[in-house]
């Protein structure tokens, strides 16, 4: 059975509960709490379960109350009973949603059932967790969108940051910790799975090289058990970036991340005491701190989604922008597509940028790609893959097409290649420009031709006639169907 199958199949059991009245969130928390049990098994580390609550003492239990009497206890019981970090964590606070013991027997038995052991491969098991949450976060009943970023936008910046054995990548609002997994799976695919690194390199690599935190208890939960199913013992804080713990994530090489939306509840500001401009505004204080936390070796580099507010915030938005160019050389904006977030309407950015060794100068000109302009609505209808990205990824690198840039591209950004590029998508803007228009980065968009130019409309007189002819012809309209219906 394939991954896509699987999942589909799990997903499918949601429709178990619903009378239940679980809803899809808590399903995919609940299917986390028992699939773990079930893959324990699979995965051969169920000794790191109490013997009285492995997987098959749920699947021969017959007496259902009896069952879901134990599966409570093992939920509230395991975390002081485990030797396991990994479970400890993914079943801290863990409380079932489930009222009927039935449900719980049905859950069980239909996982049970599942071939698991053709897909006995980590990542694929991994992928399987994975499809479940994107469905997840397409459910707008669910409210879970805010943690996932769709998987294409995430696979080009990994390809366009391209992440290097050895260095430390970090994710401070980690969602599902999908950034950090895509980055792994990149350098898997250039090591032969790790299997060309020393046993010291492959070490650092699984536990080492990729960290996250999350604030959300239920999004730290699904991040912790998708990146155990990637094969990454990486460590995922449960914690908030912008309080004092922000000031020990440092010295990254790289950081990818979508930070959330929104300011501070309350409108408050950040309690970290080290940034020099600290807003209600959560996209800009997150921006802060993922700059500040590069390492000063000009080598350094992340890319970041942003909404638009960010580009053109007058106050403190306007010194964090400036601050930004002159620590770091902000060298491309991406102006993304509507509709390729789960939350509706959203217009978002990536900021693409490398750490300066010197605190100011850094960045001399910006360019900017719009895929946002006469392109299409993207939605289930016009699905989002990793091809809308072609003509921007050849923008981006001078010349790479989409399907070389995993494996030809080195980082580099070469000014006479960028400036080949014909695409009138693509524009470079001098910092001086940007310093004139108050360090706003709220540029780079092309002409919209939606938009009817003034001097091909008619006289004021015609339109207003011709609008009142398509009126009268409407009412017309309207009056014979309703004649034919009395």
């Amino acid at each position: 059975m394939s991954a896509e199958e699987i999942a589909n199949k799990l997903w499918n059991l949601c429709n178990v509960l619903r009378d239940d009245g679980v809803t899809y969130h808590q399903y995919l928390n609940e299917l986390t709490y028992i699939l773990f049990l079930k893959l324990s098994d699979v995965k051969g580390f169920s000794e790191h379960i109490p013997e009285e609550y492995r997987w098959k003492k749920f699947v021969d239990e017959h007496d259902n109350a009896e069952a879901f009497a134990k599966y409570r206890e093992f939920l509230v019981t395991v975390s002081s009973k485990t030797t396991s970090d990994s479970i400890k964590e993914i079943y801290t606070d863990a409380a079932t949603s489930l009222r009927k013991p039935v449900n719980f027997r049905t859950l069980v038995q239909a996982i049970d059932k599942l071939d698991w052991y053709e897909e006995d491969d980590r990542d694929v098991m991994g992928d399987i967790y994975e499809s479940l949450l994107e469905k997840n976060a397409g459910e707008k009943k669910s409210g879970a969108g805010q943690y996932f970023t769709p998987r294409p936008l995430i696979n080009i910046m990994v390809d366009l940051m391209v992440p290097k054995v050895g260095e430390r990548w970090n994710d401070p609002a980690a969602g599902t910790f999908g950034f950090m997994i895509s980055a792994d799976f990149y350098l898997k695919n250039k090591t032969n799975d790790y299997f060309k690194l020393t046993d010291k390199e492959r070490k650092f690599q699984e536990e080492e090289a990729f960290s996250g935190v999350e604030l959300v208890g239920d999004a730290h939960r699904l991040a912790l058990m998708n990146a155990r199913l990637h094969g990454m013992e990486s460590r995922i804080y449960r914690n908030d970036t912008l309080t004092e713990f922000g000031k020990t994530l440092k010295n990254f090489d790289g950081v990818l991340a979508n930070p959330p939306f929104g300011t501070k509840q309350g409108g408050e500001r950040p309690t970290r005491d080290d940034f020099t401009f600290p807003t209600a505004n959560k996209q800009l204080n997150f921006l802060q701190h993922i700059y500040r936390s590069l390492k000063k070796d000009g080598k350094a580099r992340a890319a970041v989604v942003l909404p638009d507010n960010v580009l053109f915030e007058d106050g403190d938005g306007q010194k964090i922008r400036r601050d930004l160019m002159d620590k770091c050389n902000l060298h491309t904006i991406l102006r993304l597509p509507t509709g390729i977030f789960y939350a509706a309407g959203v217009k978002t950015n990536v900021l693409f940028f490398t750490r300066g060794k010197t605190e100011t100068g850094n960045t001399k000109q910006v360019w900017f790609y719009d895929m946002r302009t006469n392109a299409p609505s993207y939605g289930k209808r016009t699905p989002f893959e990793e091809k809308a990205f072609a003509d921007f990824v050849k923008a981006y690198t001078g010349g790479i097409t989409i399907d070389q840039v995993e494996t030809n591209y080195d980082g580099t950004k070469k000014k006479k290649k960028r400036a080949k590029i014909n695409d009138e998508r693509w524009q470079s803007i001098s910092v001086e420009t940007i310093a004139k228009k108050n360090y706003s980065l709220d540029l780079g968009l092309i002409a919209d031709s939606s938009l009817t130019n003034s001097d091909d409309l008619d006289e004021p007189i015609d339109i207003a006639k011709q609008a009142l002819q398509e009126l009268e012809a409407i009412t017309k309209e309207l009056n014979a169907m309703i004649k034919e219906l009395q």
